[in-house]
């Protein structure tokens, strides 16, 4: 304990000297060029940060919003491509108020993630050029450009189809346990400005077996999927669509199981938006058809259905942080007592300098499991979760807080020991590696 005591202190110590003394202001730097820099907040949670610092040294980046003269939020959704689209928000604050600009980048999914990322990286550099040309380092900057350019049409002759196919097998073996678990997809999706075409293909094996002295018993969960997406665009707010659900699964019990639900969705905000706000209503109704492997508790082996559904969808993202909520509830027409409610949700504020709150959950009240089997669970089949279980409630969450204090600048790049995280609003970069 005396040599604990010893090293606590001998850091202690180090860690006092290595303060600033009282009253000197850490956050004001010599004047330099580089101090009279603006002041940029980045909000990105897939940006290399050591990267972006490196390539863009004319900006101060600081690690508090209320510090930050430009705020830039970054968000990015699924393209129509198979890559995906990130979407830069300028924000002009103090002095720069009033000079706001949005900035997109679609990738294409052959593209690698150091091309990608150059490719980031030189769009943020486009967009804070209107703000660095207002500061005495606009002169140690040089615009240069391609000059071999030509302009020419794209042709695509795929006509926006696009085809992804996976496999991902994986094995785990000890003395007494053997696991084999693989899964198989296949997506096809055409996507447009007017129409949304998604078919998803899916099979999952899960094979596990136990090898003990007087016996060896070997355990199979299986399940197979085809869900389509068909949607049509009627303006910037209202869109109609087709949600056919085909699947089968040894662990809820179905030996086949289709779901056919007409839809209709209206967004509270127009759709060109989406990336920074979102209030989506969404209403389907349809037919259900299901047979079971094995008798249903209410003593069936196959049903037709009826069944409705609403869905709630709410997201936005500022600068005081994110909110991501949905509600969705459902209900059979032929018994309204069965049906199910289900919210999940996170959200991520800002709260003051420094202080950041994030908490994600999700609650469900269930009451609708048509297809539970008759008869009692084996021990075996509840432990390893074999088969679906009754309940009446799923609930499920956490919470973070977190407090930052010190110098707000975050220039520096130092990559040994691969322990540097992201700076600005959350960026990637760090890990061993």
């Amino acid at each position: 304990m005396n040599k604990i005591s010893s090293i606590v202190s001998f850091f202690l110590f180090i860690l006092f000297f290595s303060l600033p003394l009282a009253g000197q202001d850490v956050d004001i730097p010599l004047e330099t060029p580089r101090s009279r820099a603006v002041r940029v907040f980045l909000d990105c949670r897939t940006c290399d940060m050591n990267y972006t610092r490196q390539e863009i040294p004319y900006v101060n980046y600081v690690r508090d919003v209320k510090e930050a003269q430009i705020f830039v939020l970054v968000t990015d959704q699924n393209a129509a491509s198979g890559g995906r689209q990130y979407t830069y928000r300028f924000q002009g604050l103090g002095q720069y108020a009033g000079m706001n600009d949005t900035l997109v980048y679609s990738s294409n999914p052959d593209l690698t993630s150091t091309i990608i990322r150059e490719q980031r990286t030189n769009l943020l550099k486009m967009g804070l050029m209107r703000y660095v040309a207002r500061t005495p380092l606009i002169n140690e900057i040089t615009i240069s450009h391609n000059r071999d350019l030509e302009t020419e049409e794209v042709i695509d002759r795929w006509n926006n189809w696009l085809f992804e196919i996976q496999t991902s097998p994986r094995y785990n073996a000890e003395q007494s346990y053997r696991r084999l678990f693989l899964r198989n997809s296949i997506e096809i999706s055409k996507v447009t400005p007017e129409i949304k075409l998604e078919i998803d293909i899916s099979q999952d094996l899960n094979r596990q077996r136990f090898i003990e002295e007087d016996q060896d018993t070997t355990y199979v969960r299986s399940g197979e999927s085809a869900d389509i997406l068909f949607v049509k665009s009627l303006g910037e707010h209202w869109s109609i669509g087709l949600r056919w659900d085909l699947g089968a699964s040894t662990s809820a019990n179905y030996k086949f199981n289709q779901e056919f639900l007409p839809s209709i969705e209206y967004d509270l905000y127009p759709y060109s938006i989406a990336t920074h706000k979102q209030l989506r209503i969404m209403y389907s109704a349809g037919y259900q058809y299901s047979s079971y492997i094995d008798t249903s508790i209410y003593n069936v082996t196959r049903e037709n259905l009826f069944k409705q559904e609403l869905r709630l969808a709410y997201q936005v993202q500022e600068s005081w942080g994110s909110v991501n909520l949905s509600l969705t509830g459902s209900n059979y027409f032929n018994d309204f007592s069965k049906n199910s409610i289900e919210l999940n949700g996170f959200v991520r504020i800002r709260i003051i300098r420094g202080l950041s709150f994030s908490i994600n959950g999700e609650a469900g009240y269930i009451n609708n499991q048509l297809n539970l089997r008759k008869g009692d669970l084996s021990e075996a089949e509840r432990l390893l979760r074999l088969k679906e279980q009754a309940t009446r409630f799923q609930i499920g969450g956490g919470l973070s807080i977190t407090y930052t204090f010190g110098s707000i600048f975050n220039n520096v790049v130092n990559p040994r020991f691969g322990r540097t995280g992201g700076g600005g609003g959350g960026g990637g970069g760090g890990g061993f590696f």
